[in-house]
């Protein structure tokens, strides 16, 4: 736990009782805070009573006598329709932020890495993580991913946070600063919250004006949003390092065929590590680079921490190797999009897909078809999947991912790969995509 020496006797107002919000209830309260909390649903305030925690309707006191509100990212204080209570503390002049900001009030003395993006920011998270550890140095990861920022370890003055941050958490930082901060792409997402793409936009671009003097802004510029910031920043005189994983960069950090180039020098070679498939995990190695290098670490020590990178749970896990036949845990995948990125990485797919269909469905993979040997289809999509498979890839109807995985077994030959990357929410038949990934996971261990 992180506390906040500086909220010592001041009033603070928490809402939103999620992981995050229950996490900086009680440091505040370590902290000596004055604390009142609040959450619309009513179960998340039972459990926030049960720890000891403060709870009071927020909407029914006088904001203005607060001195901060914490706010948790994931409630609206804008777009599309702001909270009443955000409305009344701005109205009353009272800071609205959130638990990643106190993390940086509390810890001044230590480097904070920043990682932003659309898509790849947890893998980028945790390999940093793992690059700075394997080279000796005390790191804690989290934010957006895994570990509320407050409930981080409290780390002596030389050690590095390192924190996955979402536009929804940049909206509400001001004072944070950041050493070096990666933003990796910019796909539209979330654009109701932000009121448009403009707006997204913007909340990612706010990372770079927390970094501190000198501090380096690593952009990639693979897709248009991030080409025009690279140069924005750059005519502003910023500390600009580009990466690509489209074409080879002369004064950049790039990886267009899996050879990771500093400024055209190799480095190392990604594709032979099995934990780092496909182009996007060769752009998340380059902002890693990248970030090391802005950190102090020399080339060759960072090469080395890469190829023994474990990988993250549920996003292209490599789950075994069995009689020749590739098992693949990607339940993280809940769209086209993000199976887009393990189709092209495998050929011989014997693919497990379905659940609780997103908008948009899997017509987008069509040109990836080729890749896959037979589909398994499960959970409520099943049915609309096989529509768009029918007379293009032979498929079963398996319904649960029990039949899916024993068919698969069933029919795969040495040299292919079961991948599991549903295009699915997972809610239809498990609590989470990990838990999905997890009975997969222990499916595939059975097999053994």
């Amino acid at each position: 736990m992180i506390t906040v020496s500086q909220l010592k006797g001041k009033r603070v107002a928490v809402m939103g009782l999620g992981k995050s919000g229950i996490a900086t209830a009680k440091a505040l309260l370590a902290s000596g805070a004055g604390v009142m909390a609040w959450d619309d649903n009513e179960g998340a305030r039972r459990i926030a009573a049960e720890e000891a925690i403060p709870v009071a309707d927020l909407l029914a006191i006088d904001i203005a006598k607060a001195d901060l509100v914490v706010w948790s990212p994931g409630i609206p204080h804008t777009f599309p329709q702001p909270h009443p209570l955000a409305e009344k503390a701005r109205a009353a002049g009272v800071p609205v932020v959130c638990d990643v900001e106190l993390l940086g009030w509390a810890k001044t003395a230590n480097r904070i890495l920043a990682v932003t993006g659309t898509n790849g920011k947890s893998t980028t998270t945790t390999l940093l993580a793992h690059v700075l550890a394997a080279n000796g140095i005390s790191v804690a990861a989290g934010g957006n991913l895994g570990t509320a920022a407050l409930d981080l370890p409290d780390l002596e003055g030389d050690g590095r946070y390192v924190l996955e941050l979402s536009s929804y958490q940049l909206e509400l930082v001001d004072r944070l600063q950041v050493s070096a901060g990666v933003l990796l792409n910019v796909t539209p997402d979330h654009l109701g919250r932000h009121g448009g793409m403009e707006g997204y936009i913007a909340a990612k671009r706010r990372l770079f004006d927390l970094l501190v003097p000198g501090g380096a802004a690593v952009i990639g510029i693979d897709d248009g949003p991030g080409r025009a910031m690279s140069a924005q920043l750059m005519a502003m005189g910023l500390r600009v390092v580009p990466i690509s994983a489209q074409k080879v960069l002369d004064n950049g950090i790039s990886a267009p065929d899996g050879m990771l180039l500093d400024h055209g020098r190799a480095v190392c070679d990604l594709r032979d590590i099995p934990t780092l498939p496909g182009s996007h995990n060769w752009q998340n190695a380059c902002a890693v680079y990248a970030l090391a290098r802005a950190d102090g670490l020399l080339p060759k020590d960072i090469a080395s921490a890469l190829v023994t990178y474990p990988g993250l749970a549920h996003r292209q896990e490599r789950v075994a190797q069995i009689e020749g036949v590739t098992w693949v845990n990607d339940s993280k995948a809940t769209n086209a999009d993000a199976v887009e990125k393990a189709l092209v990485c495998y050929e011989d797919i014997h693919w497990i897909a379905g659940g609780q269909a997103k908008e948009g469905g899997i017509k987008s993979l069509e040109k990836y078809f080729d890749r896959i040997k037979h589909a398994y289809l499960i959970g409520e999509a099943a049915a609309d999947f096989a529509k768009v498979l029918d007379g293009k890839v032979p498929y079963s109807l398996c319904g649960e991912l029990i039949i899916a995985v024993k068919s698969a077994h069933a029919h795969a030959e040495p040299g292919d790969t079961v991948l599991l990357s549903p295009a699915c929410a997972s809610w239809d038949q498990f609590k989470s995509f990990e838990h999905r990934g997890e009975v997969f996971r222990d499916l595939v261990e059975g097999l053994k």
